[in-house]
């Protein structure tokens, strides 16, 4: 998409280039020449905006469908969303969104723990998912982990568990 703005620009200015400097009113052909270089790049310029955002919804929902699937793997598994609480998303250094999480393991025997964490944009639109494992949680413990975006979110990001499984 980049080479076709640039390409425009270029024929534009190729364009532009042949044009006298007389002081004149640019010739009718360079002024049709102009009005279609900008068109042309309008154009890019909105066919690569589309493509980004049809490439953002396809990582959502790729990362979706890999945390259903890593919480489709467990086995047994008992609803534990009461176990988890989240603190505040955060931007981290590489700009990927970060939340840490406490599960606290109010049980009388030890679980492991595999929780979803939704990061959703402020109106609530879905952006992006992530798994976390949480090794062994003693009885009546608690554990410490964080859950990573997949890729930069852009805006104010709100997490959420969306499902957390024990077993």
């Amino acid at each position: 998409m980049r080479r076709l703005v640039v390409g425009a620009v270029v024929a534009g200015g190729l364009v532009l280039t042949g044009c006298s400097s007389d002081g004149g009113s640019p010739p009718a052909a360079v002024q049709s020449g102009a009005s279609a270089l900008a068109s042309a790049a309008k154009s890019a310029a909105n066919s690569f905006a589309s493509s980004a955002s049809s490439a953002a919804a396809s990582a959502a929902a790729s990362a979706e469908a890999a945390a259903s699937s890593a919480l489709a793997s467990v086995k047994g598994g008992l609803d534990a969303k009461d176990d988890v609480t989240l603190g505040g998303v955060v931007t981290d250094s590489d700009g990927k969104s970060s939340v840490p999480l406490t599960v606290t393991n109010k049980t009388s025997q030890p679980y492991k723990y595999t929780i979803e964490v939704s990061f959703e944009d402020s109106s609530g639109k879905f952006l992006d998912a992530a798994v976390v494992t949480v090794p062994e949680v003693a009885a009546g413990g608690t554990a410490q982990a964080t859950a990573k975006s997949n890729r930069k979110l852009e805006g104010t990001v709100t997490a959420k568990v969306g499902s957390a499984l024990r077993y």
